[in-house]
């Protein structure tokens, strides 16, 4: 398989384990509750009767094997990390660290392109502005005025502009790079199963191979 199969790989064992631990997780599965009704304290010609509760799930019966299930899965998922890390070590650029970067590059080319679009504006404020006089008394008083707010942007917008194109020309590089990488490199590594197959398939197949 190639490093992208690899990776769906790795998101569906750990799916299977998950599904697989909260089986075993779920007291209902691992414990059986009986309840004895006491019919013979109250009247003692009559039979005590039994009752257990309704598992959850119907690999109840099947605990152990569920345990040993997912175990497997863990050997595998090892195995296939193995087996990715040294399909990488092969390639000729970190892929883990790349792409890291180009989300940070992704990141900066944002905040510059919202930058480059900003414009210079001038708008006047009805009764915006205050000031004081003195009234025909001698006394001080506040007036309302119009007011003019001038917005000016406080950068060089051709070289932010420039910087963000930069950046993306960049990430749009690495990021055909690391698609190359995904699709390319083999990974040496095969599921025991079919990739598309159900947890409920999956889990029963294994079962069913223990107990042969």
């Amino acid at each position: 398989m190639n490093l992208k199969d690899a990776f769906r790989a790795q998101n569906k064992l750990q799916a299977l384990m998950d599904e697989a631990g909260e089986i075993l997780q779920n007291q209902g599965n691992t414990l059986k509750v009986t309840t004895t009704h006491l019919r013979s304290k109250v009247m003692p010609e009559a039979q005590d009767a039994v009752t257990e509760e309704a598992a959850p799930s119907e690999y109840a019966e099947h605990i152990n094997q569920v345990a040993v299930f997912l175990m497997a899965m863990l050997v595998e998922r090892e195995k296939l990390s193995a087996a990715i890390c040294a399909a990488k070590s092969k390639l000729p650029l970190d892929m883990d660290s790349e792409t890291g970067l180009n989300r940070v590059r992704q990141n900066l080319a944002d905040i510059f392109r919202r930058m480059a679009v900003l414009r210079n504006s001038e708008v006047v404020l009805s009764n915006g502005g205050s000031g004081y006089r003195f009234n025909g008394e001698g006394n001080q008083v506040s007036y309302r005025c119009d007011a003019k707010r001038v917005t000016t942007i406080n950068f060089d917008r051709n070289k932010i502009r420039g910087m963000a194109t930069e950046l993306g020309r960049k990430a749009d590089e690495v990021s055909a790079k690391l698609d190359q990488c995904i699709v390319n490199t083999v990974v040496d590594y095969s599921l025991p199963f079919e990739m598309n197959d159900s947890f409920n398939v999956i889990l029963s197949d294994f079962i069913q191979r223990q107990s042969e």
